[in-house]
């Protein structure tokens, strides 16, 4: 990410005159080269942590990608990643990634609340985009990070790289074409036990001599370093998640996932309602979010739900995370690993009991992210849209967003999806954008 720079420094830095602490007033027709389809690609990450550091691995493997730029402003994780990428400049400052002429392609791995700037940033400064998910930290913010990737002509991607999994894929295509029939209900969960001490409660302390933790914040408020803020678990999973000025908890980290998918199959871009409940029930950590939420959102003609828990892990179809189809003639549940269909068994007039389709099972076959990778530097040189594009990942965003706003509210939220806008709630529709710290600001 990026350290502070005076003022005057960057403004002589920045190669066609820039808002030194706002966006970078790039003419995508300045920058940026056609590529053709022999060409090599040249990258810049911005953002060097768990998904990041996963990230630079699959852009590494192709054979057309070289990696110029990475940044990060945590001195072990930009060490970390200039170990496998001798070539490439160490930076604490992201906008001297997008000053470099050469680097066509930038990767955005921050936490949520760092991605809408450096990506829109990026898209002026005539870069195509591979940013993680959740698209944005607000529904405001993802729609002006599709308006300047209109604006400026930039391919923008999404890690949602379920897409780029060729049995979610078909799955998709299944239930698209009826093969369980009429769906009228549709199950997402993610369920885990923490209890009772969840991430702990470490005290509040100066940060680390080899972070910037001020720069770290950027557009959020300002607040003492904690090491929870920050940090991750021994399993690796980011602990920032847990914080509402920096994300959403689960329902934004992994929910995205799987709303993404549910959307892509049953053909719909937002729900008409939604309504949260639950609560930090029983977890002793100073987290923000939820232990417990349940989610229902409407559409028309059928219903989706989200479950979260924190403090019990008893599965689904001995499954932890998935996803399940409930059709009129059979259940499709699909996960990373494959899905898997199961009949309905029905009652005939004679009272006997009548399967009208047969079990089907398909396993992964693919490596979805690293697919994910390849599908987004194709469409850098074709200039066709990615399968994640950004309009699909701010959809999908927006749906797990709406979920915290009613959480946080608690109430049910009507959304009027063409026109991006909660009906007839005030406090609610606040929460559709937040304030940005100076010098911070975002504009398209």
């Amino acid at each position: 990410m990026i350290n502070r720079m005076d003022r005057r420094d960057f403004i002589k830095s920045t190669a066609a005159g820039a808002l030194g602490t706002g966006i970078a007033l790039h003419a995508s027709s300045a920058f940026g080269r056609v590529l053709g389809s022999n060409d090599r690609i040249v990258a810049g990450f911005i953002g060097l942590g768990r998904m990041g550091q996963s990230n630079l691995k699959d852009f590494l493997k192709q054979q057309d990608v070289d990696v110029a730029g990475i940044c990060d402003v945590y001195a072990p994780n930009l060490d970390k990643a200039a170990a496998s990428t001798a070539k490439a400049e160490k930076y604490k400052d992201f906008r001297r990634i997008l000053d470099r002429k050469d680097i066509d392609v930038v990767v955005v791995s921050t936490p949520d609340h760092w991605h809408a700037l450096p990506a829109i940033m990026a898209c002026q400064a005539g870069k195509d985009v591979y940013v993680e998910k959740p698209l944005s930290h607000t529904i405001d913010e993802g729609r002006k990070m599709v308006q300047a990737a209109r604006k400026h002509n930039r391919i923008v991607q999404v890690g949602t790289q379920q897409r780029s999994g060729k049995h979610f894929q078909d799955a998709v295509e299944l239930v698209r074409g009826g093969k369980i029939g009429k769906v009228s209900f549709v199950r997402t969960w993610n369920f885990g036990n923490q209890f009772p001490t969840g991430i702990g409660n470490p005290p509040d302390s100066d940060p680390p001599p080899e972070l910037d933790w001020d720069m770290w914040l950027g557009p959020a408020p300002s607040v003492r370093f904690n090491p929870n803020r920050f940090g991750v678990n021994a399993n690796n999973f980011s602990y920032f998640r847990w914080f509402w000025d920096y994300a959403g908890g689960m329902v934004t980290d992994w929910g995205i996932h799987l709303l993404d998918i549910v959307q892509w199959a049953m053909g719909v871009d937002y729900p008409q309602a939604v309504n949260a409940s639950g609560g930090k029930f029983y977890l002793q950590d100073n987290r923000e979010t939820p232990d417990t939420l349940t989610v229902t959102y409407e559409y028309p003609g059928w219903i989706c739900t989200y479950e979260n828990r924190e403090c019990n892990g008893s599965r689904i179809l001995d499954k932890g995370y998935g996803i399940t189809f409930h059709g009129t003639e059979g259940t499709l549940f699909v996960d990373r690993n494959g899905f898997e269909i199961l009949p309905e068994t029905r009652r005939g007039s004679d009272n006997k009991p009548i399967n009208r389709m047969e079990p089907m099972k398909e396993a992964n076959s693919n490596d979805q992210h690293l697919t994910h990778v390849r599908n987004f530097l194709d469409s850098v040189k074709s200039r066709q849209k990615p399968i994640s594009d950004v309009e699909i990942g701010h959809r999908s965003t927006s749906t797990a967003l709406l979920a915290n706003i009613s959480y946080r509210t608690r109430r049910r939220i009507a959304w009027d999806g063409k026109n991006e806008r909660i009906v007839g709630d005030n406090e609610a529709s606040k929460l559709l954008s937040r304030h940005y710290r100076k010098p911070w600001s975002l504009s398209v």
